[in-house]
């Protein structure tokens, strides 16, 4: 049983007491939806990956994520938060997709999403394919209105098709600028790389509002700069952080489905999600966790610490002099 404190939130299980390796498999070993009375932040498992392009697997990912995430410590000394003193964060469990319908799946991800927010809580999805982070921002946008999105990821994600086919995790972002879900003035992409189809995939990303952080940006300017610039960006206003744990070169990131070199360390990530402190954070999602390719939990262990990284950010901005 996770550790219940009576003046606060009921955190994870004390490590103390019972060892880290045993014990329910929740994120963070904390506790489930069902045993708390209001969620302030639901981590949000969506095991669907019927929208890849090249290798399947990552509808194991939030099970995975999960797994790796048991060494957490209750004290971010990075951010100076406690993430699960200062709000209360659950496991709400996982969606049930449709493998077979991804618009049914999308749908699903969409009611439940809809559901937590409803009731107050913000969502950290943990995919699964990136193509969940379009019914994320159908029920964000339902609530916000247009959002800026900060998009970490080796790929645009902004393509029209793939094999004819409108909803992948190839296409999430084109499909929400088309339905009217983006603040187009305030979105970014951070850490692409790689070939390209042609010179008019970047042009046509630009048309969708996107700017462009690419990968040997992080190495020429520093993370600490991009990270400035990224601000710059997303201005004042709501964000969803969507991050492809393929933005990480393959050996800080092996298991995920379509692996780029020259991407970025999970030290750099962090740097720049650090540097997001104090920004309205809506909601976000780490995606394209693919564990049948992982060695030694690399990838999991990454996608966890991002994954803790949102949930600090996410209790900065729950402190009441915060403006968050």
């Amino acid at each position: 049983m996770p550790e219940h404190t009576d003046d606060g939130p009921i955190g994870p299980v004390d490590a103390s007491l019972v060892p880290r390796y045993g014990g329910e498999s929740t994120f963070a070993r904390l506790p489930r939806l069902d045993q708390v009375s209001h969620a302030d932040v639901a981590l949000l498992g969506v095991p669907f990956d019927s929208g890849v392009s090249y290798r399947p697997g990552a509808r194991f990912g939030p099970g995975h994520i999960r797994q790796s995430s048991r060494l957490l410590r209750p004290f971010d000394p990075a951010l100076r938060a406690e993430p699960f003193a200062e709000q209360q964060v659950v496991d709400a469990g996982d969606v049930v997709c449709n493998p077979f319908d991804i618009k049914a799946a999308i749908e699903a991800i969409d009611l439940a999403a809809s559901d937590l927010l409803g009731r107050g809580t913000k969502v950290v999805a943990l995919g699964g394919d990136h193509t969940i982070a379009l019914a994320m921002l159908r029920a964000l946008a339902r609530r916000h209105g247009p959002v800026a999105v900060l998009h970490f990821d080796a790929h645009l994600d902004t393509w029209e098709t793939y094999f004819g086919e409108p909803y992948t995790h190839g296409t999430p972002f084109r499909r929400a600028a088309e339905e009217g879900l983006l603040d187009e003035r305030r979105c970014a992409h951070v850490g692409i790389r790689g070939p390209l189809y042609s010179s008019l995939d970047l042009q046509q990303d630009e048309q969708l509002g996107f700017q462009v952080f690419t990968a040997d940006d992080v190495e020429g300017r520093g993370a600490a700069d991009v990270a400035r610039g990224v601000r710059a960006r997303l201005g004042d206003g709501p964000v969803y952080v969507s991050i492809d744990i393929d933005v990480l070169d393959p050996a800080h990131a092996p298991g995920t489905g379509t692996p780029e070199v020259g991407g970025l360390s999970s030290r750099e990530l962090l740097v720049i999600l650090r540097g997001l402190a104090g920004m309205e954070i809506v909601g976000a999602d780490v995606v394209e966790v693919s564990p049948s390719y992982d060695h030694a939990e690399i990838t999991g262990i990454a996608a966890a610490n991002v994954a803790y990284t949102l949930l600090s950010l996410l209790a900065l901005n729950s402190r009441p002099d915060s403006g968050g």
